[in-house]
């Protein structure tokens, strides 16, 4: 892990757990998951919000007014609000996407839940779906909630990710490493 992506996923763990313990002491577990959710499709649909929180050309007042009117807009809860508001006047939003990482992650663990990043060649059916949370449930000993994608390139089978475990049984990983064992062959 790089230098940077160490101490931004570390300034988003201190926000995280902050805003966790303001909320569960609040009983506003339910309202921070919501604002989780909404931050999380502003994330992915929109580049103006993305160029917001990266881009070093907008001034402190300017992300903190913009952040304050979305907040509004977004209807995400005073703890969230006022923890971006913070977060702007501190020249830290930039650190958002794990914010929003780290406090799914701690909300899962104390519920004992565990998410699984599942990606597959085609989209899995409800049954897959049920059948592979099954027996990840039954491996982990957790509920498990499934964060699935789509990746056409790896030919057939599924990548799975719980935790710091992976495996990999996709047809383009088991044709890579026959690839690997052919070159030493010859």
């Amino acid at each position: 892990m790089s230098e940077t992506a160490s101490i931004s996923t570390g300034i988003a763990q201190r926000y995280a757990s902050a805003v966790y313990d303001l909320a569960k002491e609040g009983k506003k577990v339910k309202a921070i998951e919501t604002d989780l959710d909404a931050l999380t499709g502003a994330l992915n649909d929109s580049e103006d919000f993305r160029n917001l929180i990266h881009s070093p050309i907008y001034t402190r007042d300017e992300q903190g007014a913009a952040i304050s009117a979305l907040s509004k807009k977004m209807k995400l809860s005073p703890v969230m609000g006022n923890t971006l508001a913070l977060m702007a006047s501190k020249r830290r939003l930039f650190v958002l996407p794990q914010l929003v990482k780290s406090l799914r992650e701690a909300i899962a663990e104390d519920k004992g839940e565990v998410t699984a990043e599942v990606t597959s060649a085609k989209a899995l059916t409800k049954a897959q779906s049920d059948s592979l949370a099954k027996s990840l449930k039954a491996t982990t000993g957790k509920t498990v909630t499934l964060q699935t994608t789509v990746d056409d390139s790896l030919i057939g089978g599924l990548i799975v990710k719980v935790g710091s475990k992976m495996i990999d049984t996709s047809i383009r990983s088991k044709l890579n490493s026959l690839q690997n064992v052919m070159k030493e062959v010859g």
